[in-house]
């Protein structure tokens, strides 16, 4: 199992984005949240399709720290069920990653 992870969140407008990407940091659940323009979403939600315009939030973190991170997005997030998914890191520059365990908690 990878020791890191790439979390992914989508959110409605920037200042939400930015609101839950400094609490991640304050509270050291991640090293780096990178946070997109505007994209558009399209999705199935409530027996229809959905379009809306969202922002990407990419949350670089350990993968120990998943399940703390999931929940706190979940208490700050404006959306019933928001996105939030984990990806591994299975390769990355050396000073990077070692940067991720720096910045996040033990």
């Amino acid at each position: 199992m990878s020791k890191h992870i790439l979390v992914l969140t989508t959110v409605p407008d920037e200042q939400k984005g930015k609101e839950i990407a400094r609490q991640l940091l304050e509270e050291r659940l991640a090293a780096c949240v990178t946070i997109s323009s505007a994209c558009k979403s399209l999705y199935w939600w409530q027996e229809r399709i959905s379009e809306e315009q969202e922002y990407i939030l990419f949350i670089k973190t350990k993968a120990s720290l998943y399940a703390e991170l999931e929940e706190r997005i979940r208490k700050l997030h404006p959306y019933k069920v928001p996105e939030i998914i984990a990806l591994p890191l299975t390769k990355g520059f050396r000073n990077y990653i070692n940067w991720i365990d720096k910045e996040t908690k033990v």
